[in-house]
């Protein structure tokens, strides 16, 4: 069986529709329809009901999910197994969400590669649906995330613990007002506990979906916003930035999402050392 169609599969299953898997495997919906019907053809059984909602198993869908991602895992460790060159007694790859790179999976990098120099490192960056796929599916042994939903097949533990406080650049402000206020979009959860505390504030005028940049704005421009303790820190202390009074505060930390398919000695060596990074970061990340 040709493994991008159990790859389709997979990713069908964790993205709940064929459009949202399509976007993440970068092919067009015709195509990702088309692998499953030559999947579903191979198999002999229907495996989607699909409906307005999306895609949802059926009963043989369900029988097929755990041989899929075994299929899949097995190919990966196959294959990176093979790869290996003399010198080199493992293979770890490791991927991160694009706001984690610059400091903790650096971090994290350097000291895996002081620690045990003879492991080949693999490293990629992406969006926090497609590193899970791929977690799930083995083609990564461990990503760093915030807020990843739990799946079959991952296990997540914390690494470091954040929180999301309201800053603003003029000393006047007392509390949170629509018209300085910059919305960043700190993901789904964030956004129900955001709205559930300042509903007046769902209509802000500016949205932004990169915390650097919200920042940076605030900093240039002024207003006010959340963002993580670490990352505005020196500017608290330094006085361009302040606490807005009587806000709450909202948890943002990072964590670790590990395939439970992989080596699991390497495995607790990878997290013990991005524990170790995340303990030793000096610089904060946004």
């Amino acid at each position: 069986m040709d493994l991008d169609l159990a790859q389709t599969f997979i990713t069908i299953v964790s993205a709940g529709s064929f459009a949202r898997a399509a976007e993440r495997l970068h092919v067009t919906q015709a195509a990702v329809s088309a692998r499953i019907v030559a999947l579903e053809s191979e198999l002999g059984r229907r495996l989607f009901v699909r409906n307005k909602s999306g895609a949802h198993m059926t009963a043989a869908g369900h029988e097929f999910h755990p041989y899929a991602t075994q299929l899949v895992q097995v190919w990966e460790r196959a294959r990176r197994q093979i790869e290996l060159r003399p010198g080199r007694d493992a293979v770890l790859s490791l991927g991160s969400e694009f706001s984690l790179w610059s400091a903790l999976l650096l971090s994290w990098v350097i000291t895996l590669r002081k620690d045990r120099p003879t492991v080949a490192l693999r490293t990629d960056v992406d969006t926090p649906d497609r590193l899970l796929d791929r977690v799930q599916s083995g083609s990564l042994d461990i990503a760093i995330l915030y807020t990843p939903r739990k799946r079959p097949g991952i296990e997540i533990s914390l690494v470091i613990e954040e929180d999301l406080i309201a800053v603003t650049s003029s000393s006047e402000t007392q509390d949170l007002s629509t018209e300085d206020y910059v919305f960043v979009d700190w993901g789904p959860d964030f956004s129900a506990q955001h709205d559930a505390a300042f509903p007046a504030l769902r209509d802000a005028s500016l949205c932004v979906g990169l915390g650097p940049l919200a920042l940076r704005y605030i900093l240039s421009a002024g207003g006010t916003g959340y963002f993580r303790t670490r990352a505005v820190q020196r500017y608290l202390d330094s006085g361009q930035l302040h606490r807005v009074p009587a806000t709450p505060t909202f948890s943002y930390s990072a964590y670790a999402a590990c395939s439970t398919q992989a080596d699991t000695v390497l495995i607790q060596w990878a997290r013990d050392a991005l524990v170790k990074a995340a303990g030793a970061l000096q610089d904060p990340w946004i």
